[in-house]
């Protein structure tokens, strides 16, 4: 599997060498809700995932809904932007009981499997074929799941991460998600906001917590963390393997962070996104080496992992109605079509989608 460790390790960043895009990124597609012009909290998008052959995406958030798109609906050929509404491109919903905060694609499923984590401090899985649930997990006292993830390998093990303190993983083969670990990251029983596996055979899986602080265990022996990511002023948001030997990061301090796997030293911290208090989102396009994200100032970000500023931004349409909190960008998640395309789709704290469409420039434009 080609990714980005591959072929261009960061090195430390140079003072004279400028970002640059090489890149050119356009608005293809947004989409929206007619029956509800302005701007409300109830349809705030928390997350956005792409299924294993990222042919189709969900959304979830505050509107205890499922959507499910399939991306050609989305990215019609069209000579302008296209402005399309989300009843008319969404294949179907399902219906959740309680919000949502996290998604995830269940592997070994065909895309058949999707794990939540709600509000209500509950996991759970729908079967999208049937649309309707097929298992249920509540052991974090009814804190908020913030964070769901599954292990690559075989068996497949899940992770979630909670208001109450803990990292648990678990079975989904047993009824009810048999507990096989739980660790408490941080002495103070911080939140833990974000928990992933590591995607390329290594035995972690990482956890980022409000105690400023990420932690990676290894799944054989959770006991204490293997390694401490610490830099972030505030609390640590979300986390993302990045390769086989580095992880980002994304926290309140309006920082994303780059870090070596291997003895937990900061490689590379991205500043320009305004990150205070919400979570706006973290992606990462690992064979492009492209990092994007959100920002309260409701624009989509899109950083080079060569440096430390954005290479390109783009501003949210401004949809809330006077007088009202101005919105922010709320999720984003990217999707590889080839070489040298891809795909990146932005949700908004007002349930604004945004499609866009990337492509590389040839050398003599770079």
């Amino acid at each position: 599997m080609s990714n980005f460790h591959d072929h261009q390790q960061p090195q430390a960043e140079t003072t004279n060498e400028r970002a640059r895009c090489e890149w050119d990124f356009n608005l293809r597609t947004t989409v929206s809700s007619s029956s509800s012009p302005n701007a409300t909290v109830s349809d705030s998008i928390g997350v956005i995932e792409f299924d294993p052959s990222d042919s189709v995406f969900a959304t979830g958030g505050i509107a205890r809904k499922i959507r499910i798109y399939n991306i050609k609906s989305v990215l019609v050929d069209h000579p302008v932007v296209a402005v399309l509404d989300h009843s008319k491109v969404c294949d179907y919903y399902i219906c959740t009981p309680a919000k949502l905060s996290s998604l995830k694609w269940k592997p070994g499923t065909s895309g058949r499997v999707l794990g939540s984590g709600d509000y209500d401090g509950v996991v759970m899985e729908y079967d999208l074929e049937k649309k309707v649930p097929i298992f249920e997990r509540d052991e974090h006292g009814g804190r908020r799941v913030w964070s769901v993830d599954y292990s690559k390998g075989d068996p497949v093990l899940g992770a979630s991460g909670s208001d109450d303190g803990t990292m648990q993983m678990w079975d989904p083969r047993c009824d009810g998600g048999k507990c096989v670990s739980t660790v408490q990251p941080s002495a103070s029983r911080s939140a833990v906001c974000c928990v992933e596996f590591h995607p390329f055979g290594s035995s972690l899986v990482a956890a980022g917590c409000a105690d400023k602080k990420a932690y990676a265990y290894d799944v054989r022996k959770m006991v204490d963390p293997v390694l401490v990511f610490d830099g972030h002023g505030k609390t640590v948001t979300y986390i993302r393997f990045l390769d086989v030997d580095t992880l980002v990061t994304a926290g309140t301090d309006g920082c994303l962070k780059l870090w070596n796997v291997n003895d937990s030293r900061v490689i590379r911290t991205y500043k320009g996104h305004v990150n205070n208090r919400n979570f706006v989102g973290l992606s990462v396009w690992r064979h492009g080496g492209l990092l994007g994200c959100g920002s309260e100032t409701n624009q989509v970000f899109v950083y080079d992992v060569r440096w430390g500023k954005p290479v390109w931004v783009h501003d949210f349409e401004p949809v809330a109605a006077a007088g009202s909190e101005r919105g922010f960008v709320s999720s984003v998640c990217w999707r590889r079509v080839s070489e040298d395309e891809c795909t990146l789709v932005a949700g908004g704290s007002d349930g604004l989608l945004h499609v866009f469409v990337g492509k590389k420039k040839p050398l003599s434009a770079q």
